[in-house]
Order: C-alpha cells, then structure tokens, then sequence
C-alpha cells in the first residue's frame, strides 16, 4: 500500500486527545479540555474535524479556545455574513477567525495561547 501524501500526520495525535482534561497549575485550578471527532470534510470543515480545545480558570470560566463549533460573523446587523470557515480562536472574551492549517499547528498555536494566559496571570 502507498502512502497517502494528503494526510495530515498530526491528526491522529490529536484525535487521541478526544475527552482528555489535563491539569496545567501546580493548584488544579487551571485546565485544558480537548474534544475532537472525525467528520465528513464540508466547505465549513475542510479538515474533516469537529474540534473543541479549552482553557478554563479557577471558576471553570473558558479563557482561551479553539474550535470550529460554530461561524463566525464577518459583520454585525442585518446584513452581516457568515464566513466559508468555522475556524476561529477565542480569548478572554473576544473571538477571531483563526487559519486552521493543520493538527499539528493547531496544537502548537493553542498551547502557545495557554502559556501567553498563564504567564499573562503569574501562574508560570
């Protein structure tokens, strides 16, 4: 069997992550949160993921997120438009689109948002 060149390597390591919480303080009082699943790719999930990937705070409050859950709005009233994509990023209660690229990019670009917040709060 030939190896397939379109695959994105980091896919599996994420996926792997589905239901995974892990503690990231020294108090337990910050966490991530991953939820991943395949899915059929579509113009709104070219990736054929569905993904969630979460900090929460203290109070169980989201800090920073990842996900392709929903569109994005380009524009507000009534003639606003919805994006192709659902890729985007929120962090401390702002939302932007964010440029899914691959997996591996996406973890790397969500871990770097947690560190930026937890060093952001004196917690590393």
């Amino acid at each position: 069997m030939q190896p397939r060149h379109d695959r994105d390597p980091g896919t599996d390591a994420l996926l792997d992550l589905d239901g995974t919480v892990y503690v990231v303080d020294s108090r337990g009082e910050y966490s991530v949160r991953f939820a991943v699943r395949r899915i059929p790719p579509t113009p709104e999930r070219p990736s054929g993921l569905k993904y969630s990937l979460t900090l929460h705070g203290p109070d169980g409050n989201r800090l920073v997120g990842f996900d392709n859950a929903h569109p994005m709005l380009k524009s507000r009233g009534p003639g606003r438009k919805r994006p192709s994509s659902y890729d985007h990023r929120h962090r401390l209660g702002t939302i932007r689109p964010y440029r899914f690229q691959d997996a591996a990019t996406l973890l790397t670009d969500f871990w770097a948002e947690v560190d930026s917040i937890l060093t952001e709060r004196g917690i590393i």
